[in-house]
């Protein structure tokens, strides 16, 4: 068998050699079909091609292809993140509850979704998989759905529908797995798109509810891990780290694990419940018992498990556009949600500790000793907005419209970005007005250079709220808070991408630069929002 090490150095070389060797054809493409696959919860150093030892052949394979970029961010959390890539907007532009004291309500109607925007484009859009977006897939554009409610349950769904119409709950013994599942339906509407609309271009949102928690995984996928994990977090982040810096993904130190941080929400119970081989810290692995570190183990071979068959099915969705002659002029893209979580917890279905580890009678969670290790080497998981909370690896592959083969970019680019990049490459442009309304102006910014060449896409900042954590990036310069008691920490990202050295105190003139912008920016969105949900409460009293 060959080594995880021996694969990984190949995997490396094989990327060196694609983007030295092949002569990379001018693009010559028009507007392109468009995949986006979206993990949930999956860490910046997850995949293979960004230095993991989790076998990710197929999405290593695209990188090799196309291109990586090393600075590209999303929400630190699920439902944020959908709303920004599907509108183009910050969430808390479009979504009320995401800033505090402000009711929940619907989208306004200038916050379409990007269906809406590409249906005048005669593009078919489709979607499979999570959603955690208001209202349904198929009125919100979607020409064909199938959303899985009911994410905690991977091997027996109770809540999930197709075409906005619900299904029946899958029975114990049907042999279902959501991965699969939505890599099925992904590769049905590519198959009835190439019978009935050969003709028009598509977008195809594949939303995988993988590898967040409840860790499930089919028992022969783990078997595949089951030893790999004993050497212990702290090896396996170090030999992560190294593999990144060799990769050129990233040039930075290997910020320290915080002992103290342990899960963003406190459920003590599910410690409990969980037994006496959790633990809520990321200790040193020689301070765990053989127990905890037998169950630690296990874990993260779920994790790993899960990484490695969402790959595999993203195989089966990429031998389909092949199949129909669409690869080449398919636009993919692949992402994650937000970091990777520290949560601990037991909800759904509860947890056997009897049943085997992953099963469906299981209800276990990644938590902070691998949390850390998925987003090497940056600090803290997903609901924080340091940069371990909202960094994601963004592979694009796209043969008739990307020259570049093996490249990476090192803008920074964020989810907000979607909108405007693909309607550009469609040939569409941003509406100023919607149903009469005015729209305001969105803030992201076409990546298309950037898939042109490594080159710096110009903004005013990146900005980020979720639960009372905070953050602004401007240049290089990165202002950020845990908690909205906490206090501000400064970063020069280019030679500090792990945010190891604060630099508040040295320059405080910068720090009080950001912090205006920050508030300036906080006060904007939340006057936006206000002014919505009192226009909204006007239209439902004349109701």
């Amino acid at each position: 068998m060959i080594s995880v090490y021996f694969r990984a150095a190949i995997a490396v070389v094989v990327i060196a050699v694609v983007s030295r060797a092949i002569a990379a054809p001018a693009p010559t493409a028009g507007p392109p079909n468009v995949i986006i696959f979206l993990a949930d919860d999956l860490g910046f150093s997850d995949l293979g091609c960004y230095g993991s030892e989790i076998e990710t052949p197929h999405l290593d394979a695209l990188a090799a292809g196309g291109l990586r970029f090393t600075q590209f961010y999303n929400t630190a959390r699920c439902w944020p993140t959908r709303a920004a890539l599907l509108t183009g907007y910050y969430a808390q532009q479009v979504r009320r509850d995401t800033l505090p004291g402000l009711p929940v309500g619907q989208r306004p109607s200038w916050a379409r979704l990007l269906p809406e925007m590409l249906r005048p484009l005669r593009y078919r859009s489709y979607h499979s998989g999570k959603w955690h977006v208001d209202g349904m897939p198929l009125a919100g554009g979607f020409d064909r759905s199938y959303y899985v409610q009911d994410t905690g349950r991977l091997f027996r769904p109770r809540v999930h529908y197709e075409d906005d119409q619900k299904l029946p709950p899958v029975k114990p013994d049907a042999g279902y797995y959501a991965t699969t599942a939505i890599a099925d339906h992904a590769i049905r509407c590519l198959r009835d798109h190439a019978e009935k609309h050969a003709g028009q271009p598509f977008f195809q949102y594949v939303a995988f509810t993988v590898p967040h928690f409840p860790l499930q995984a089919p028992a022969d996928d783990i078997a595949r891990y089951r030893d790999r994990y004993r050497a212990g977090w702290e090896t396996v982040r170090q030999q992560r780290y190294e593999r990144m810096k060799q990769l050129g993904i990233i040039d930075c130190p290997l910020s320290p694990v915080e002992r103290d941080v342990g899960p963003p929400y406190d459920f003590p119970q599910a410690l409990v419940k969980l037994g006496p081989g959790e633990v809520n810290r990321p200790l040193t692995w020689d301070e765990l018992t053989e127990e905890q570190r037998e169950f630690q183990a296990m874990k993260m071979a779920v994790h790993a498990a899960m990484v490695d068959r969402m790959d595999r099915e993203i195989g089966r969705v990429l031998d389909q556009l092949r199949a129909m002659n669409a690869f080449d002029d398919t636009l993919i893209l692949f992402l994650s949600d937000n970091g990777a979580s520290a949560e601990i917890m037991v909800r759904d279905d509860g947890h056997d500790p009897a049943a085997p580890p992953g099963s469906a009678e299981t209800h276990l969670c990644l938590g902070p000793g691998w949390s850390s290790v998925a987003n090497t080497p940056l600090r803290r998981h997903k609901t924080w907005v340091h940069e371990g909370g909202i960094s994601t690896p963004l592979i694009a592959h796209w043969p008739a419209g990307i020259a570049a083969r093996g490249e990476l970019r090192h803008t920074p680019g964020h989810v907000i970005d979607f909108v405007p990049t693909l309607l550009e490459l469609a040939g569409g442009k941003l509406a100023g007005q919607i149903n009469g309304q005015p729209a305001p102006a969105p803030p992201g910014k076409s990546l298309a250079p950037a898939l042109a060449d490594d080159c710096i896409i110009d903004r005013d900042s990146l900005w980020w709220l979720h639960e009372g954590n905070r953050a602004i990036r401007v240049g290089n310069w990165k202002l950020v808070a845990a908690g909205d008691q906490g206090p501000w920490e400064l970063y020069d990202l280019s030679v500090d991408r792990s945010e190891t050295s604060n630099l508040i105190g040295e320059r405080p003139e910068v720090a009080r630069d950001l912090e205006q912008r920050w508030q300036r920016q906080f006060e904007e969105t939340r006057e936006l929002a206000a002014r919505h949900a009192a226009e909204n409460a006007k239209t439902q009293v004349g109701k």
